[in-house]
């Protein structure tokens, strides 16, 4: 399968960092080639800007209006039960498009005055909320709320991505979404012509080993396919919009592997996890799919390798020993991979934890690499101590397009 260039990327120029963006239609030519989206993602109160999109390297911030979000009614003030909103940016799509997920948690009062247990999530009641937002425009499509039972099984959450089709296969806006996650054998998905959530058997692909993969870190748009990343053995990708999705295995360079042990697993309780590696990610620059890679050990090498025009390997294409890096020893310790400019596939944004006094809470600073040039870094503050983030291009022409959304129900954010 040919793999030549990524649909839907715009060569834009970047204009001056740090000018702030409007999101409404009629000043939509006046939004960034791209951004780097903060991925915790709180609800706005009144009165708060719900977008506000910066050029790199400053990071942009989604932030949907509380009416959006809040689907219940308030708890009794008298209850003590406390009533919060946290959200994340999931994914980007390759052409601009977000989806959010946000989940309604209410927490138990803490009874006795001096208590110095935190207070509890009561696990009866976890409403989600998951939408496909247009963040040049501000517009947003809310999925459907309930899911059926088989469905809520299957899925994780954690790491569901975004497809866009175009129609009759061409650049330009798209006529269609998908939401998806691999769960071992099948796949959850929402397709926006169906306007359900369904579980799919998916066709199998041979694996390096007879376990069930871990797939780490985020999902990744890329030439019509979906890509999860287990980062011991390999990515893999599928398309959702197909009846029967077939798996596609691409094992990583050689000298990446890990023995399957070394994954790690998270909470959520499926049996074969979604570990949470910071070193290793899967990007997309410059019309190729990118594996990126942090050694955390002597002498600390930052690597990129390009898959092949094939889909079947990776091609080396830069690597760096940051321990040779001025000022780069005390970021070391933290340093977690990002990704590569979407526009620019030299240029590396990392970010690390920026060590705080005892009960005061930490920041963070991004580091963008030239890789192709030695010793060439810079460094931003971020006032975020976790410093997670979606890179999302955006199309000349996402400014006058509408969400794909199929009878959905459409939001505006503005």
């Amino acid at each position: 399968m040919s793999l030549r260039r990524l649909l839907g990327l715009s060569s834009a120029a970047a204009a001056a960092p740090g000018r702030l963006r409007r999101r409404s239609l009629a000043t939509a030519a006046t939004h960034p080639s791209w951004a780097i989206i903060k991925r915790n993602s709180l609800a706005a109160y009144d009165g708060m800007a719900p977008v506000l999109l910066y050029d790199p390297p400053h990071v942009s911030d989604v932030r949907p209006p509380m009416h959006l979000i809040q689907t219940s009614g308030t708890p009794d003030p008298e209850s003590g039960v406390i009533q919060l909103f946290p959200g994340s940016v999931c994914a980007a799509s390759g052409d601009g498009l977000l989806l959010l997920s946000y989940f309604e948690v209410r927490m138990s009062p803490i009874l006795a005055k001096y208590d110095k247990k935190p207070a509890m999530a009561d696990p009866d009641y976890v409403p989600d909320n998951r939408f496909v937002c247009n963040p040049v425009t501000g517009e947003m499509s809310r999925l459907p709320d309930v899911v059926p039972h088989h469905v809520r099984e299957a899925m994780c959450g954690s790491h569901m991505g975004l497809l866009t089709r175009a129609g009759r296969g061409h650049d330009g806006p798209p006529d269609g979404f998908a939401v998806a996650e691999l769960q071992g054998n099948q796949m959850v998905r929402f397709l926006s012509g169906t306007q359900e959530w369904e579980t799919v058997a998916v066709s199998p692909c041979q694996l390096p080993h007879a376990g069930q993969m871990v797939l780490d870190r985020e999902v990744v748009a890329f030439r019509g396919r979906l890509w999860w990343l287990d980062v011991t053995c390999g990515a893999i990708s599928a398309d959702p919009f197909s009846d029967t999705p077939e798996l596609c295995f691409v094992e990583l360079p050689k000298n990446s592997v890990l023995p399957a042990a070394a994954q790690e697993r998270c909470g959520c309780g499926r049996p074969h996890g979604c570990g949470r590696s910071t070193h290793r990610r899967l990007c997309v620059s410059q019309g190729r799919l990118w594996y990126i890679e942090f050694s955390p050990a002597e002498p600390f090498l930052l690597s990129t390798f390009a898959l092949d025009d094939e889909g079947t390997g990776w091609t080396l294409e830069n690597r760096l020993h940051l321990s040779s890096y001025q000022g780069m020893a005390r970021h070391l310790p933290s340093l977690q991979v990002g990704f590569l400019d979407p526009l620019k596939a030299n240029r590396m944004y990392l970010s690390a934890r920026v060590a705080a006094p005892k009960d005061v809470k930490g920041t963070s600073v991004i580091l963008v690499v030239d890789m192709n040039r030695d010793h060439q870094i810079l460094s931003y503050p971020c006032i975020w101590a976790d410093p997670s983030f979606v890179p999302s291009v955006f199309p000349p022409w996402l400014g006058s397009t509408r969400i794909p959304s199929a009878g959905l129900v459409a939001l505006d954010l503005l």
